[in-house]
């Protein structure tokens, strides 16, 4: 099995093809305007379009994803997104079950496309001695070996083919190549890249998404860190884009539970603390956060939250790229509800908010394919591929070093995926981006779980039983990522909420509201209400449901237990109108298989799976968080 994976690597990094130019129905970057102005858009008041999408997903053209087997690029993945079938890296036929509505190619920035300019033998590539010795060692049969020579030189903050006119190219082949798929109210491509900051190896990455075409992204190059690795510096370079250029763009932090306590750190890198100015520049550029992805789920920590039974959900709280062990006074700056609570202090400090982000999912798949479903994944990276046997699992994510092989992470404690859901106008650029700037998105764990939030001091109490709740839900109150306003009495607001299953997927169990707030003695508290559930429980003397009990049996579970759908209009019982608060929901399914579960069925005694692979859980969706202040504060 292993002479399979390696001779598979091989030929993989060997191809000597350059990035395909697209199918002959996506016609060419000329031809954007016109489809734009073609389809005429018939926007309402209200966003009615619940989209499904991928901002966070990388090809060929990322420095790891390439140097360790993936040969699918842009098309392939944009192909693949929109419903097509692509041949997967490791030979594998793949399609998706259901396309999604949207996807955002967000390759490294840092030595963009150095696989791509190796493997076609570019001149200029070839010119960097690194560059030759790591296509000697793929021609020899050691590509694993090659990405090695890769990692110790970025390491020491050296970059292979980190050049302007090698980026330029690989940036604009990038960008043509979401124009070439854009279909306006059928199928939305966003440009964007990652910022692939590490201090001292720890996570500071973030995706920059464009709301624009290449006609504008192609004025820059992509923002780095060989340029900064201050996020204050991007932002600055965003600012200067917005200002020079005309277009859109923000940044999507991902992964604070890899960043060692420095994501929602209460200190600027360069160790000041956080002014005014500094919370106004993240809230504007850092809108939302990637809270839940292939390299863990970053909404709560049963640490941070003992008495939340559901805030353990595949927890990766080790370490970080390196060799530098976890601590727990770090984990107050690595997870969202954390973040969001702190948030509540700072606005009363500073006046504004720097925590103040919705919430999304997302793959961080390195294979070019936006898979998040259970029984449909392709790993995190192409030597993790179905076809490649026991790597799969064994191989490890974060590496053994030698005296701290309790801090790595094998692959098989990756989770499925994410997911992105929008409610938009329409399935465009414009109207996805400008649902993002006002943070009506919602992050599911993969199932495409259907979720409206409102809340009010005006909402009727029966508002979730009516037909038009969402006009109800938009007269009288706000929608997921709004501000309430100000309330001159303790008036308890109202929460709306209507949720449905995956059609093709499981049952509910129960919807819960998730709140923070900050007390009058200055405290940072939370609770967790069950506000709505499946079946005939009932509340507990802690306020708490029964679980609702599983029927998996291995890979097979069924939906006798459950609803297919719930609602609730609740009020906040301990609502005071001088506190500052948020609120967000977090709907979970029933017990459902793993993609552990679903291989063991499909593989057999092919595979051996470690006695704590994870084989049941309940997947979930989180609500963007509506937010009160009793003054107007932004």
């Amino acid at each position: 099995m292993r002479h399979l994976v390696t001779s598979v690597l091989l030929a993989a990094l060997a191809s000597m093809q350059s990035s395909a130019q697209g199918d002959a129905s996506a016609g060419s970057a000329d031809d954007l305007r016109a489809r734009a102005v073609e389809y005429s858009v018939r926007s309402e008041p209200i966003p009615r379009k619940l989209l499904w999408g991928d901002t966070h997903l990388h090809t060929k053209f990322s420095f790891d994803a390439g140097m360790i087997g993936n040969r699918l690029g842009p098309d392939e993945a944009y192909q693949f997104a929109r419903g097509d079938t692509v041949t997967a890296s490791m030979g594998v036929p793949a399609r998706l079950r259901q396309p999604l509505d949207f996807l955002a190619v967000s390759d490294h920035a840092e030595s963009l496309g150095l696989a791509p300019a190796i493997n076609e033998r570019n001149p200029l590539a070839l010119e960097d001695p690194n560059a030759r010795r790591m296509r000697d060692l793929i021609d020899e049969g050691k590509p694993v070996e090659a990405y090695k020579v890769f990692a110790q030189l970025r390491a020491r903050g050296e970059y292979v083919l980190h050049r302007q006119d090698l980026i330029t190219d690989m940036w604009q082949r990038i960008t043509s190549a979401a124009d070439r798929y854009y279909r306006p109210g059928q199928f939305t491509t966003l440009i964007g890249y990652e910022f692939t900051s590490a201090l001292q190896t720890n996570n500071l990455h973030r995706v920059v998404l464009f709301a624009d075409s290449s006609e504008e992204a192609n004025k820059i190059l992509p923002f780095s860190q060989v340029d900064s690795a201050d996020p204050q510096d991007l932002w600055a370079w965003m600012a200067d884009y917005e200002a020079n250029v005309g277009g859109r763009v923000l940044a999507i932090p991902h992964n604070g539970n890899l960043s060692n306590g420095l994501m929602f750190d209460d200190t600027t890198q360069g160790g000041s603390p956080f002014d005014a100015d500094y919370a106004a520049m993240r809230q504007r550029y850092e809108p939302l956060y990637e809270v839940t992805q292939i390299k863990g789920d970053g909404e709560a920590h049963a640490l941070l939250s003992p008495d939340d039974e559901f805030a353990d959900f595949w927890t990766w709280d080790r370490g970080n790229f390196g060799f530098q062990p976890k601590t727990p006074a770090m984990l107050p700056a690595e997870y969202a509800r954390s973040a969001l609570k702190r948030g509540l202090a700072y606005e009363q400090q500073l006046g504004v908010n720097p925590f103040k982000f919705g919430l999304l999912g997302s793959t961080d798949s390195h294979t070019s394919l936006a898979t998040a479903e259970e029984d449909n994944f392709f790993s995190k990276a192409s030597p993790g591929e179905p076809n490649v046997g026991q790597a799969r699992y064994d191989q490890p994510i974060i590496q053994r070093y030698p005296g701290r092989e309790d801090i790595s992470v094998p692959s098989y404690e990756s989770a499925a995926g994410g997911l992105m859901a929008v409610w938009a106008h329409d399935n465009t650029r414009e109207s996805i981006f400008d649902a993002m700037q006002r943070k009506e998105v919602y992050a599911t764990t993969g199932p495409r779980i259907g979720l409206r939030l409102f809340a009010g001091f005006e909402l009727p109490m029966d508002a979730h039983l009516r037909p038009d709740v969402a006009d109800i839900g938009y007269r009288t109150g706000v929608p997921m990522g709004g501000d309430l306003p100000s309330a001159t009495r303790n008036n308890p607001p109202r929460f709306t909420v209507v949720a449905s299953k995956d059609p093709r997927g499981a049952n509910l169990d129960r919807i819960q509201i998730v709140k923070g707030w900050l007390d009058d003695n200055g405290e940072l508290r939370e609770r967790v209400f069950d506000v709505s559930w499946a079946g005939a429980r009932v509340l507990d003397k802690a306020g708490k449901v029964p679980a609702i009990g599983s029927t998996v049996q291995g890979a097979v579970y069924d939906n006798s237990i459950g609803s297919s759908r719930l609602a609730v209009t609740w009020e906040d019982p301990d609502f005071d109108a001088a506190q500052r608060a948020f609120w967000y929901v977090r709907v979970l399914e029933i017990p459902t298989p793993t993609w552990l579960a679903y291989d063991k069925a499909h593989f057999g005694d092919l595979i051996k799976l470690p006695e704590d692979a994870q084989l049941v859980h309940q997947e979930r969706a989180y609500s963007s968080p509506i937010w009160y202040s009793p003054t107007t504060v932004q």
